[in-house]
């Protein structure tokens, strides 16, 4: 009768007990649903949730735009638009108003040289003059003589042709003194040496008490001046690449330094020779400079070639970014979500991102994945 009892009480405790776990799982009053959980199987990339309605999917766009070549540079100016200072007048240097890396304005003083040249090129201008205004007199002394009769026509042409002569001698004597920049009715040994463009000095060649000149040893360029409004990227593109690229194709431009800034360029050289030892090609892009790009400055171009590629596009949420990485998630039915690893492109308009590879188009992808992600961290 004892062991009857006992037996009866603990079955009793056993409903009890059952009766609270299942009112813990499932509240009628509510009538909601337990959270979803989700199970891991036995392959790391595939979990299984009990509630797979909570995350909606969303199939994968598509979007036909031109293929692109991915290549790295550097920023170097155009050579084109390189322009030397120099000094015409041989000398020392006694003044230096700018310096490397200076951005000046054409008609700027740049330096000044202390110059011999110059009064021997005067003295030759002032002996010129003279002699051509005394070869004009006796032009127009001979010319009466002949008209009364007094000379022959000869001797008048010789007056002529000296007086030519001088005026020839007295003409190159004055441009001498244009080109060492000498001014006529205040000479003076100092040349004053004048920016002849707008732009940067990328380049100086000379120091205080230094010589220049155009006939002295070493360089005759004391400063360079470069136009950076317009620019070069250098590119290297390896051999096998290369088919994917032409003249005049277009370039968007990304800057290490401005990653907010893309900037369009075109190709407009191709180099002939290649490096036999990485095997590139060296590939010329010209971009306008919105004043942000500095010589030397490393980019990355994407060279946008004539033939298109159909890449999928899904919302941004639909990517998960998980150890340097990119997945999405995609329904594999009985309640289980497949990781597949993707390639992420392009931000598109409207919350989207291209997929460059690792998804085809109109597949199914889970919308916003960090919920899901939420709920596999969870357990």
């Amino acid at each position: 009768m004892i062991k009857s009892s006992f037996l009866t009480t603990a079955c009793c405790v056993a409903a009890v007990l059952w009766l609270a776990g299942c009112k813990k799982s499932f509240d009628p009053a509510s009538g909601a649903a337990s959270p979803a959980q989700a199970v891991e199987t036995g392959d790391a990339g595939v979990v299984t949730v009990d509630h797979p309605e909570q995350y909606p999917t969303v199939a994968a766009g598509r979007i036909d735009e031109p293929e692109k070549l991915d290549v790295t540079g550097s920023v170097f100016p155009d050579v084109s638009r390189e322009i030397p200072v120099i000094s015409m007048a041989n000398g020392r240097v006694v003044d230096i108003r700018a310096r490397l890396d200076d951005n000046v304005k054409k008609g700027q003083l740049l330096f000044s040289v202390e110059s011999p040249d110059i009064g021997a090129a005067f003295d030759t201008y002032v002996k010129a003059q003279a002699d051509e205004q005394l070869a004009n007199k006796a032009y127009e002394r001979a010319e009466d003589l002949y008209a009364h009769g007094a000379i022959s026509q000869s001797m008048l042409e010789q007056a002529e042709d000296t007086e030519k002569d001088a005026r020839a001698d007295l003409t190159a004597a004055d441009e001498q003194l244009k080109i060492f920049g000498v001014d006529k009715e205040h000479p003076s040994p100092i040349v004053k040496v004048y920016a002849p463009t707008s732009g940067v000095i990328v380049a100086q060649n000379i120091t205080e008490a230094a010589a220049t000149g155009v006939s002295l040893s070493g360089t005759a360029t004391a400063f360079t001046i470069a136009d950076l409004s317009s620019v070069w990227i250098i590119c290297d593109v390896y051999e096998n690449d290369l088919q994917k690229v032409s003249l005049g194709q277009e370039a968007e431009i990304k800057f290490t330094a401005y990653p907010d800034r893309i900037l369009t360029g075109r190709v407009s050289d191709i180099g002939p020779v290649l490096d036999p030892a990485i095997r590139t090609a060296k590939v010329r892009i010209e971009v306008a400079n919105p004043g942000i790009l500095r010589l030397g400055m490393f980019v990355t171009a994407a060279l946008k070639s004539r033939t298109t590629v159909t890449r999928a596009v899904v919302p941004a949420s639909a990517i998960l970014h998980l150890h340097d990485r990119e997945w999405v998630f995609e329904p594999a039915g009985q309640g289980q979500f497949k990781r597949v690893q993707v390639d992420g492109g392009a931000m598109l308009p409207g919350s989207q991102q291209e997929i460059l590879s690792g998804l085809a188009p109109g597949q199914p992808v889970v919308k916003d994945v960090l919920n899901l992600q939420a709920t596999v961290e969870a357990q």
